[in-house]
């Protein structure tokens, strides 16, 4: 059974859910700039630089003539749909990271997002996601979790036939996603945590498929170990706390 979420707690993932949709317009609009210049011949534009518009000013074809000046006029429009949405990215960030700035926490979940933040390798972003989108609800065990998330098994069984399928995907693919990238992370940040030593332990030398297939595992237990390190107090083995 998925645990429902109260009217607050529904309410309260719709910032984290709004810079998501943002961010997405902002790759589109980034793309759809670089497909303007690449049908032209045109490389070495930054559209998130904040000299963007001072590189389209100097913009010319690869012969060195004149940028057309439809295509430029397109591009301008873009930008001014861009730098919208820089903004508002800016705004909803500002509202997420005052959390961590103010005196004392408001709540249980400005409390969670506090405590993650104090790890290495969890940002104010990945903290908001682990909290608003799973350690608000309750959950009976980790199994419960890690089904809720995507990254339970599925067991089979058909008469006298018993077997493991592997990892599901049924779940909130936000936090799937989040955690596998946060896996990665944790690696790079935490490399003598214990969770960071078993990955090493059973990945050696081995690359492509057999290491896509254990940063899923690494990113379960590292789901588990953050659910009872903000629940619990219990810091995962071997985690390092950020320093002041």
């Amino acid at each position: 059974m998925v645990p429902i979420p109260s009217e607050a707690d529904e309410e309260a993932r719709r910032a984290y859910r709004e810079r998501e949709d943002l961010t997405c317009e902002r790759r589109s609009i980034t793309n759809k700039i670089g497909g303007i210049l690449a049908t032209l011949g045109v490389k070495g534009f930054k559209a998130l630089r904040r000299d963007r518009r001072e590189q389209l000013t100097a913009l010319r074809q690869p012969d060195g003539d004149p940028f057309p000046r439809m295509a430029r006029a397109r591009i301008e429009r873009l930008l001014d749909r861009l730098e919208l949405v820089l903004k508002l990215i800016e705004q909803v960030e500002a509202a997420r990271d005052a959390v961590l700035k103010k005196a004392a926490p408001a709540d249980e979940a400005e409390q969670m997002i506090r405590s993650l933040t104090d790890l290495r390798s969890i940002g104010p972003d990945f903290a908001t996601l682990l909290v608003r989108e799973a350690f608000m609800r309750e959950f009976r065990n980790r199994r419960a979790l890690g089904g809720y998330v995507g990254l339970g098994g599925t067991p089979f069984s058909s008469g006298g036939s018993a077997r493991e399928q592997g990892i599901g995907k049924d779940g909130n693919r936000r936090l799937r996603a989040g955690m596998v990238e946060l896996a990665w992370m944790w690696l790079r940040w935490q490399p003598d945590s214990a969770l960071s030593i078993w990955f090493r332990a059973r990945v050696g030398q081995i690359g492509g498929r057999i290491k896509k297939i254990m940063i899923v595992a690494l990113a379960r237990k590292l789901l588990v170990a953050l659910w009872r390190y903000v629940k619990d107090g219990v810091i995962p083995e071997g985690a390092k706390m950020k320093t002041a």
